[in-house]
């Protein structure tokens, strides 16, 4: 086995790092990685075998990669099946103490192989390439939206009551909020935000944007801590994509920007609202490949009993200011703060996609459109479901096979990946679809309520 699978030069100071944890009561490190249906699987070490494990990696097996959220395990054409291992390396860079699961830190890991190198299939080596080829300054962040629901029963019942948005809503989960927003501060998260949201128990959180590769990692320590703060208040969190079919559900709605020596492509331009022809282009890519980024990022089957027309779900290739029916909206900004404010939010996403996909995924769109120098098509305004027939505003797609077979003909995602990783996100999506194609929404809502 390799002994360089990160060149030393590159490697946090570990006695620094485990002296730091130790004082901090850590005795225990979580390794964390992200499936292709967007669950996140786990291996843990004793503090006193993280030297261990940044230098020849923990084992995992590489089925994992063609699992689908339930753990049914399905083959590829290059991964599934019960041979092959690999090496998850944390990321000491990252590593940080758990605020709300004390004694324990938590870190990302990557994915190599035993011989030392890459593993093609690496979602977050994925993100950070995608970055790299940008060539770009991208800020990004994830909303989180999620449901409480009461402690000690596997059915959802709600755990705040009240009005959408309201402030009785807010009046019992004052504690909760305090507490989660001191645990993600104590981590070194910056909380921008924290309301009721709209469906049953269901609240939001925002934090502050930041690189790619570390927005996916916000991403999984976010939504780790909401389920930790919720379970020492005798509750349970689900960030799943709907509880109640027939009503609004979750999203995880990403929001970017993508910056140059001369500032914020998606300001000070002479585009629409401000676009500069870079920014334009970047997002005329993202537009195009809408249908295939909806079954990275929401590809579940559940994720279409949220994914409806006149939710603000984001169900139409089409893109609009501030329009939140649009599967792609441009924020501004208020005036005055366009050059740091102005981003664009992809709205067809929720928890069921894994964010190192989610992310290097769009990056990759919007590359491939500077690359073709794209423009956007006329904006959008209003609710399309509710224009005369014949609009011409295409829906995406509306089930998880529709979805699946959009990723599998996309060439821009499929060269990006590369054939491995785009071969088992499609098998994941494909199989989930197939399996799950004439559940009953009750039943459907019922097995992925939990899994995120």
């Amino acid at each position: 086995m390799s002994q360089a699978r990160i060149p030393a030069a590159e490697r946090p100071d570990l006695g620094a790092v485990v002296a730091r944890l130790r004082a901090a009561g850590v005795s225990m490190t979580e390794l964390s990685f992200v499936d292709n249906a967007g669950v996140v699987r786990v291996k843990s070490v004793p503090l006193d075998r993280l030297g261990a494990a940044q230098r020849y990696g923990v084992g995992a097996s590489p089925c994992f990669e063609t699992f689908t959220f339930d753990d049914v395990l399905e083959q590829g054409r290059f991964l599934g099946g019960p041979d092959g291992d690999l090496r998850l390396v944390p990321d000491l860079d990252r590593i940080v103490p758990l605020a709300a699961q004390l004694g324990w830190a938590w870190a990302p890991a990557d994915k190599f192989v035993q011989e030392g190198g890459r593993f093609p299939a690496c979602q977050r080596n994925f993100a950070a390439e995608q970055a790299r080829r940008l060539g770009l300054r991208v800020r990004a962040a994830f909303e989180h939206e999620w449901a409480l629901g009461q402690g000690g029963t596997d059915e959802f019942v709600p755990a705040l009551t009240g009005a959408a948005y309201g402030l009785t809503r807010l009046e019992q989960a004052a504690g909760y909020a305090r507490h989660l927003v001191a645990a993600l501060h104590a981590q070194g998260l910056e909380v921008q935000q924290f309301h009721p949201e709209y469906t049953a128990g269901q609240v939001e959180l925002s934090v502050a944007a930041t690189d790619p590769v570390t927005a996916a990692d916000d991403a999984i320590l976010v939504r780790h801590t909401v389920r930790r703060v919720a379970h020492e208040h005798g509750w349970r969190a689900s960030f799943a994509p709907c509880l109640f079919p027939g009503l609004p559900g979750s999203g995880a709605h990403l929001h970017l920007s993508a910056h140059d020596e001369r500032g914020n492509l998606f300001a000070g331009g002479a585009g629409p609202h401000g676009l500069r022809p870079e920014g334009e282009a970047f997002l005329a890519g993202v537009l195009a490949e809408l249908p295939a980024l909806q079954a990275v990022g929401a590809g579940n089957p559940a994720s279409f009993l949220r994914l409806e027309p006149s939710r603000w779900a984001g169900v139409w290739q089409a893109w609009g200011r501030e329009t939140r029916e649009a599967g792609l909206r441009l924020v501004t900004g208020t005036a005055g703060t366009e050059q740091w404010a102005a981003n664009a939010e992809v709205k067809c996403l929720d928890a069921t996609g894994n964010p190192y996909l989610v992310v290097g995924s769009v990056l990759a769109a919007g590359a491939a459109g500077l690359r073709a120098g794209l423009r956007l098509p006329p904006e959008i305004a209003g609710d399309p479901a509710l224009f005369p027939e014949g609009h011409g505003i295409p829906r995406l797609p509306a089930t998880a096979a529709e979805s699946a077979e959009a990723l599998a003909g996309s060439a821009v995602l499929a060269e990006a990946m590369g054939e491995v990783l785009h071969d088992a996100v499609v098998t994941v999506r494909r199989a989930e679809a197939r399996r799950f194609a004439d559940a009953d929404p009750a039943e459907l809502t019922a097995l992925t309520r939990w899994h995120w």
